[in-house]
Order: structure tokens, then sequence, then C-alpha cells
């Protein structure tokens, strides 16, 4: 239930009351010796408290949405047992056989 702001327009009495939502307003102002009409005050809204742990942007992400950032997370990184293996063996084969074979067969 929210916490609702009024003014009297007659004292100028400023006031918070505690009430639902279908709940009809105010009328009078609260203070004994005024007999004055109040108004409810537009306001912010009240603060959302979050209470417990975990409240964060991500927690509520879609199944999609975790599945796309894994693919992009796995995809950037770096794989090095596979990139590192086959430069670095393959350049060594080509270099010795195509260096050493062409200079021999032109001699």
């Amino acid at each position: 239930m929210p916490t609702y702001d009024y003014v009297c327009e007659k004292c100028g009495h400023r006031f918070e009351f505690f009430q639902g939502m279908n709940d009809e307003k105010l009328k009078d102002c609260p203070k004994e010796d005024c007999d004055g009409a109040v108004k409810r005050l537009l306001g912010t809204g009240a603060g959302i408290i979050f209470k417990g742990g975990g409240f964060y942007e991500t927690d509520y992400r879609s199944e999609s949405y975790k599945r796309g950032a894994k693919k992009e997370s796995e995809a950037s990184k770096p794989k090095e047992s596979k990139s590192g293996d086959s430069s670095g063996s393959g350049s060594k084969a080509d270099t010795g056989a195509s260096g050493g074979g062409g200079a021999a067969k032109d001699e």
C-alpha cells in the first residue's frame, strides 16, 4: 500500500497518509482546529526496497539471451591449444619441405 502526500488548502498543513490505491482520497484536514479541504499531491512514487541477495540486472535474463552471451564469450576467447599446435608444426613442415625440395630440384 502506498503512502500519499496531502496538503490542506486552508492552513497549509502537509502530511502523509498510508492507504490503499482503491481507497477514497481524504477530504478533510486531520488537524483538530482546522476544517479545511485537503488536496492529494502528485508524488514521485515510493522507492522499491529489494530484500535479499541477488538483485542484479542480469539475474532475470531470458534463456535465449544467456545462450547467445555464452556463445559470444566462447567465440571471443583465444583457442591456444588448436591454433598454437597447428600453426607451429605446419610452418616447420612446410618450410623444410618446400624450401629444401624446391632448391634441390632447380639445381
